[in-house]
């Protein structure tokens, strides 16, 4: 049965009651009929019309409006409650390392959560190793994770690239400078991460690779820390340019270039091999990877720098 509203709005777009007789697969006298009845409903004429022509009366052009924002919410409602059969509930235990856990996942699952309502999400941070250790002890789904990952019973994808820069205090003698070689790290005062950080891991790596000697190292257990450390003029650090796009911005620390140089290293999605996925993990391992391009990582890093 049709709805003599989407009817009249019919009439008045077709502007001929043949041809919205046609259209909605209704007999000519059964569309003048819904007209009536709207009208009666109303109290009001609300069509004038004639064998070739249709007119609205005043009243037709206010219902007429009304007409259309009636039949846009019905169509709104139909889809919404058509949502409701395909509706993504559940838990998701999503663990991450502190440079992803305090500068990206918050924005990942305030996507999630806006799409997902539904999901219940319970977060850890952690270091590299200890959320590794827990996505392998099944006491998280899924995690993301920075540094190198090659434990044979997870899968492993990399998901972006993070680069990482050399920071330094204001005022100290490295800052002065528009690029360094291994030769002006050597002698300094490095800040660092604990180990089983991803960050403190490439830091010792390339400390090591580049023969670097080190005066005295202070180890912090978050980049948060580390990157306050380094604004006090403790040290220098190498850190995920993820954590001082702020401070950067804010010209509270300087970012030296290091010549012939420029450090990647990639941030990894991992989950338990051969792990039966929830609908839950699907759609959030799914909106992840529409984040691939660099082009949408670069608008949530804007977005990060902004809070």
């Amino acid at each position: 049965m049709n709805d003599p509203i989407k009817t009249f709005v019919t009439v008045v777009e077709q502007r001929n009651s043949s041809s919205t007789a046609e259209e909605l697969y209704l007999s000519h006298p059964n569309v003048s009929l819904q007209i009536q009845s709207l009208e009666d409903e109303l109290g009001t004429k609300l069509i004038n019309s004639s064998s070739n022509h249709i007119e609205l009366t005043q009243s037709g052009e206010i219902y007429y409006g009304y007409a259309k924002q009636i039949l846009l919410l019905q169509d709104k409602a139909k889809q919404e409650i058509k949502q409701l059969s395909n509706v993504v509930t559940g838990s998701l235990r999503v663990g991450a390392s502190y440079t992803i856990g305090e500068y990206i996942l918050p924005f990942v699952v305030a996507e999630f959560a806006t799409q997902y309502p539904r999901v219940e999400i319970e977060t850890s941070i952690a270091n590299t190793e200890e959320i590794i250790h827990a996505v392998q002890a099944n006491h998280l789904d899924i995690a993301l994770v920075e540094g190198e990952v090659n434990q044979a019973d997870l899968e492993i994808r990399s998901i972006m690239e993070d680069e990482i820069i050399l920071v330094v205090p204001n005022h100290h003698p490295l800052s002065r400078l528009p690029i360094v070689t291994s030769e002006h790290l050597q002698d300094q005062v490095w800040i660092l991460r604990e180990s089983g950080s991803g960050t403190r891991a490439f830091s010792d790596k390339l400390i090591k690779e580049w023969g670097i000697k080190v005066r005295k190292t202070y180890v912090f257990g978050s980049g948060q820390a580390v990157k306050q450390a380094v604004t006090a003029g403790l040290g220098i650090a190498l850190v995920s340019r993820w954590i001082v796009r702020k401070e950067l911005n804010a010209k509270e620390l300087k970012s030296i270039r290091i010549k012939g140089k420029r450090l990647t290293r990639s941030f990894y999605l991992i989950g338990p091999k051969n792990h039966e996925m929830t609908e839950a993990m699907e759609v959030f391992m799914e909106q992840l990877l529409t984040h691939e391009s660099a082009n949408s990582w670069r608008k949530l890093g804007k977005k990060a720098t902004e809070i």
